[in-house]
């Protein structure tokens, strides 16, 4: 057996580290673990499902390119843990921070994985910027989550898509499921359901989304908007007290953080995601797996469209506009099976997890 170290920021409920736990639940574990290197003092959301799958892990001081004491604990871990050959950083700009230190600690194999296809533009994002550049020169692999992304941060050098694949099964269309959903967050079965699923995150827009449903309710007075996400942070108080001031509270929910999103996607008509930016957008692939007209914004990748369901429209053409194209697509969509079409585009996880797995095989015999 070989263990990979995941560098991440924590293993709480999010697209990386969804994607990352689809992928670790798939390989042969017989052979190669996933252990993981966080930079919170918690285990966060999938940490007693890492656990349980053999895997371990281990915490650092949060990331920071300055300080010294990080450097010296992070060459610390390296130095007291050789038998990670391995290591792939999921730690976005800053992935270069990690990758000098762990190749002056003699790592053989250091993989930098890009998620996003952009950033917000402030102090910090300069900071990261100068960071960003040095990656191609201390790591010995370059993955990205689309073509976007791999050009936005590796800035011309050579790098692999590996796609952000899903478990399509697990989202096919079920009318039952759907009953059953919306009877237990007290929806009625022919109200018109607006989802979204996403951390609140100034990234997600749920700002502009609160917009498009108001407009949304002005034309359809029974519609309901179904929020998945972690809805205890400062950015969802600050949404919610919007929800308010528009006078939706009574048509918002907000369920929290769910480990059963197949489920929820079950109970939507359609899938709203206006994100001012993004790497790839893997719930909006798994949307399309449950048969949900999407429409995504002009910032999301448009490799993320599988089926033709998916609508690209640009933020710049407003609420309105995007509320009508919502109400149009929900009600003229019929829901059915998609997953042929999802594993035909090569986004399954079972044939993509085995590519990993080959992948790290052969790098530890080089």
């Amino acid at each position: 057996m070989i263990r990979v170290l995941q560098v991440v920021t924590h293993m709480n409920q999010g697209g990386l580290e969804t994607m990352l736990m689809n992928y670790y639940r798939s390989i042969d574990r017989e052979i190669l673990q996933f252990d993981f290197l966080t930079h919170r003092p918690y285990d966060g959301d999938y940490g007693d499902e890492i656990k349980n799958m053999g895997g371990k892990i281990y915490h650092l001081p949060t990331l920071n390119p300055f300080s010294r004491k990080y450097k010296k604990a992070l060459c610390h871990f390296f130095r007291s843990h050789p038998e990670y050959t391995t290591v792939h950083v999921h730690q976005d700009c800053l992935s270069g921070v990690i990758l000098k230190v762990a190749k002056e600690c003699g790592v053989k194999v250091r993989i930098a994985h890009s998620h996003n296809a952009n950033q917000d533009r402030n102090l910090k994002y300069l900071i990261k910027y100068y960071y960003m550049r040095m990656i191609p020169d201390y790591a010995t692999k370059l993955f990205a989550c689309s073509k976007d992304a791999g050009k936005w941060m590796f800035r011309g050098a050579e790098f692999q898509v590996l796609n952000n694949a899903i478990y399509s099964s697990k989202y096919t269309y079920c009318t039952d499921i759907k009953r059953i959903i919306r009877d237990e967050l007290e929806i009625n079965q022919s109200d018109l359901v607006i989802g979204h699923v996403g951390r609140f995150s100034p990234q997600k827009n749920h700002s502009f989304l609160i917009d498009v449903f108001y407009q949304i309710k002005q034309k359809e007075p029974l519609a309901r908007l179904l929020l998945v996400g972690n809805d205890s942070d400062e950015n969802a108080v600050n949404i919610k007290e919007k929800v308010e001031t528009y006078g939706l509270k009574d048509s918002v929910i907000f369920t929290g953080l769910r480990k059963d999103v197949y489920n929820m996607m079950q109970a939507m008509d359609v899938f709203v995601f206006p994100s001012i930016y993004e790497g790839f957008g893997i719930v909006a692939l798994e949307a399309q797996a449950s048969g949900l007209p999407c429409l995504i914004s002009d910032k999301v990748p448009i490799e993320c469209k599988v089926i033709d369901k998916v609508q690209q429209i640009p933020l710049s053409d407003g609420a309105n506009i995007w509320a009508e194209i919502a109400i149009k697509a929900a009600k003229e969509n019929v829901r059915c099976d998609t997953s042929a079409e999802i594993k035909a585009a090569g986004y399954d996880i079972e044939e993509n997890a085995k590519w990993l797995q080959n992948f790290y095989l052969s790098e530890k015999d080089q």
